[in-house]
């Protein structure tokens, strides 16, 4: 068992995914279950698809754009979420929630599975522009975070998100979301099964 050896799990990820929005509170609680930190890292995907071979969905074949959706009813049901597979502000700004969460996890004294989850959920279920900061300020404030840092966390969130991106790449991440821990490297919602189960732990 894995369970104590090992610091932390870095969960990467952009508040602008599906996937992301489907992880739910997975992530935390597998953490928590392992006693380990979660360190959450926004990347920008543009530039992380760019440096790793990708493509925006825009620029993907249509073929791989008319599967993604059908991946998302699917997942959408299995996971009882009542997603909105093309909502009206996607793709979003992501860079704005983005600083938001990195200032939130420095300035702790809330919830960040909450807040992460308020966000995606703003853009997947509830068709909210999470670039707006009085979307930004409300997800804030219902995760227990001053919605003040908004404003106050752009400087740091801004620096720390292109230092996030450096990471990424040299950690081999490619997509969202993704876990690292340690030499194990977990892509996708539909891998956190086999991150709880490396961890000795439930899902």
């Amino acid at each position: 068992m894995l369970r104590g050896t090992m610091p932390h799990i870095d969960y990467y990820l952009t508040p602008a995914s599906p996937w992301v929005h489907m992880s739910g509170d997975r992530p935390a609680r597998i953490a928590a279950a392992a006693g380990l930190e979660l360190r959450y890292l926004p990347v920008d995907p543009a530039a992380l698809f760019q440096r790793t071979g990708g493509l925006v969905l825009s620029q993907r074949h249509e073929s791989r754009r008319d599967y993604r959706m059908q991946e998302l009813r699917r997942w959408a049901a299995h996971h009882g979420l009542p997603m909105v597979l093309k909502p009206r502000h996607f793709p979003p700004n992501p860079a704005p929630a983005s600083y938001a969460l990195i200032a939130a996890q420095a300035a702790g004294g809330g919830d960040m599975a909450v807040l992460l989850q308020g966000l995606t959920r703003a853009c997947w279920e509830e068709e909210r522009d999470i670039a707006e900061d009085a979307v930004i300020r409300d997800c804030l404030s219902a995760a227990g975070f001053d919605p003040g840092l908004v404003h106050s966390g752009m400087l740091v969130g801004a620096e720390t998100y292109g230092r996030n991106l450096a990471q990424a790449v040299a950690e081999g991440v490619f997509g969202f979301p993704f876990f690292v821990v340690e030499d194990e490297k977990f892509w996708g919602q539909d891998r956190l099964d086999m991150l709880a189960a490396h961890l000795g732990v439930d899902a």
